[in-house]
């Protein structure tokens, strides 16, 4: 019986995410080839909204994997539309629970004995379900509680036959990203099925709470000291592979905003603190709390007031079973680009790419140098909201100066960036949502440039590794200029043009598709009215209809004169 609903399990995962792409290849694809982009545009949000909505559903319902999915979704406020996070945000708090003897037949085998021997009372109710275990509260015995110093606690429980849903949950996704794996656009830019294992390896050690409870003393060594992070104590006594004991530290949800601002507590300086904290741990310790979703984030107010009058408060974090860890040359790579995007320097973000190997090979480095430039010129400074706001003129301006880029975009996503990728996006969605001006570009200025200053061990070094650079472009203009002027004379001096060809050529295929749409519909429109009248002619339309369809997928699309 378990097997046959691991099997149903499995084919409504799959047949899901089956119906997903042909919605995507129906509507984004092909209804665009045929000259019905305004169509897509108009019924986007609708579609978005119900494609969510059945994903919630589905999520709510299998739990495990697919959860974590939608909470990942969920948060992503600053690139994800509204149809969508609004519709998954419900998936934070809906994970239904397991009954509990269930849960007390799985700790009791684990631990070796009644709950009650450890201890002096147990919520039979949980405090909290998550995707892959649940946290119940409860109180050790006095003498327990006196030598560690506090005597609540919250017990974090495995769910029952977890791992064998999670198996059939990461088949299904193999084989949702082996599809995506023949789609082109996806296939040259990430390794989908390097990808998918580096999460079902994260997945795997998120269940081993040995390790969550030794990466929960790690993460608290990094933060000794320091009075505005809170890490709770583990009772490893208590603790096995399947049931860990914590102190309990729970207080006020960080997506709680009405709370947050009853408490006295300046939701800006929210969103301020957890974005340097998340700095120090990915550039400083290299090892980063890896699942920032509001189920794990708490505001501990506390008893004092700060020097402005607020309330003094603590960040807490909790469940540590997804951490990321940072390669040497990982670190590198993103202090040059933070150092690059604090100091709006596009060639050193260019270098940043490199050594993080997000570049394509191939890839058209000094467009993506000029563009970045152009972004830093136009863009930096702003924050979501303006952002958002920004004229679509513009923002059309901009892709069509930079269309080869757009096109054939030079980026690849290496698997050992998914995890840091993943913390990112979800900690930006989450602090736009605590404060809607958050500026990241300001956030991230003061750091670079104490990075900078690092480098070297001072900012004179870093002056004169500059200056040396600028020295040595200076000293190979005249053998530069005496080339150029040799070709001009030989007349082998061509002059390109890339954006003029880019332009034309995007006019003339849209053209061609343009003019191949309209006639497709003059002709299905022509042979449904004379299908009753006269079926040879009607079948004559259908027929041409089918010719100028093939000629706007296959034909239309011209060539593009940067390949």
């Amino acid at each position: 019986m378990r097997t046959i609903l691991l099997r149903a399990r499995y084919w409504r995962i799959v047949l899901f995410f089956f119906r997903v792409v042909l919605n995507v290849v129906f509507w984004d694809i092909f209804l665009r080839r045929v000259g019905l982009g305004f169509l897509v545009r108009s019924t986007r949000p609708a579609r978005f909204r119900r494609i969510a909505t059945r994903f919630r559903a589905l999520a709510i319902r299998l739990g495990g994997v697919m959860i974590k999915v939608g909470q990942f979704l969920s948060a992503r406020l600053d690139v994800l539309p509204p149809e969508i996070t609004d519709e998954l945000t419900g998936l934070q708090d809906e994970v239904p629970p397991v009954e509990f003897d269930s849960v007390r037949l799985l700790a009791e085998a684990e631990l070796g004995s009644p709950l009650q021997t450890f201890f002096a009372s147990f919520e039979e109710t949980p405090l909290a379900a998550a995707s892959l275990g649940q946290v119940h509260r409860a109180r050790l015995h006095p003498q327990e509680s006196g030598e560690l110093g506090f005597e609540k606690v919250v017990v974090k429980i495995l769910r029952p036959q977890i791992e064998q849903v999670v198996a059939v949950d990461m088949s299904a996704l193999r084989v949702v990203g082996g599809w995506l794996q023949h789609y082109r656009p996806v296939s040259d830019r990430a390794d989908v099925s390097a990808i998918v294992e580096e999460f079902a390896a994260t997945i795997q050690e998120e269940m081993d709470y040995l390790s969550e409870g030794k990466n929960a003393e790690v993460f608290a060594a990094s933060f000794q000291g320091d009075e505005s992070v809170h890490v709770p104590h583990v009772v490893w006594k208590h603790t096995t592979r399947r049931v860990l004991v914590l102190e309990d530290v729970f207080a006020i949800k960080v997506t709680d905003y009405d709370a947050i601002t009853a408490a006295g507590i300046d939701r800006a300086e929210v969103a301020r603190r957890l974005f340097a904290v998340y700095l120090k741990q990915i550039f400083e310790d290299g090892f980063f709390h890896a699942d920032p979703h509001p189920g794990n984030l708490f505001i501990t107010p506390q008893a004092g007031k700060n020097e402005d009058g607020s309330t003094a408060w603590k960040l807490t974090f909790v469940d540590f079973g997804m951490v990321g860890r940072m390669p040497e040359n990982l670190i590198e790579g993103l202090r040059e680009a933070a150092i690059a995007v604090g100091l709006q320097d596009s060639s050193r973000l260019i270098k940043a790419y490199q050594i993080l190997g997000v570049l394509r090979p191939g890839a058209n480095v000094k467009l993506l140098e000029e563009a970045s430039a152009q972004v830093f010129d136009r863009f930096w400074g702003m924050n979501m909201n303006e952002l958002r706001s920004i004229r679509h003129d513009e923002m059309m301006k901009f892709g069509l100066q930079f269309r080869e880029l757009l096109f054939n975009m030079p980026f690849q996503l290496p698997e050992n960036l998914l995890l840091l990728g993943r913390t990112m996006g979800i900690l930006s969605g989450m602090c736009t949502g605590l404060y809607a001006e958050f500026n990241l570009w300001q956030q991230l200025a003061p750091y670079a440039k104490k990075l900078a200053e690092g480098e070297g061990g001072s900012s004179w070094d870093v002056f004169f590794d500059e200056a040396g650079e600028f020295f040595k472009v200076l000293l190979a203009i005249p053998g530069r200029t005496e080339r150029v002027l040799g070709r001009v004379e030989r007349g082998e001096l061509n002059v390109q043009m890339p954006m003029v060809n880019i332009q034309v050529s995007f006019l003339e295929r849209s053209i061609n598709r343009l003019t191949g749409g309209v006639i497709f519909l003059a002709l299905v429109v022509s042979g449904t009215m004379l299908i009753n009248s006269n079926q040879t002619l009607a079948q004559v339309m259908f027929g041409g209809a089918a010719l100028s369809l093939a000629y706007i997928l296959f034909f239309a699309r011209g060539h593009r004169p940067w390949r």
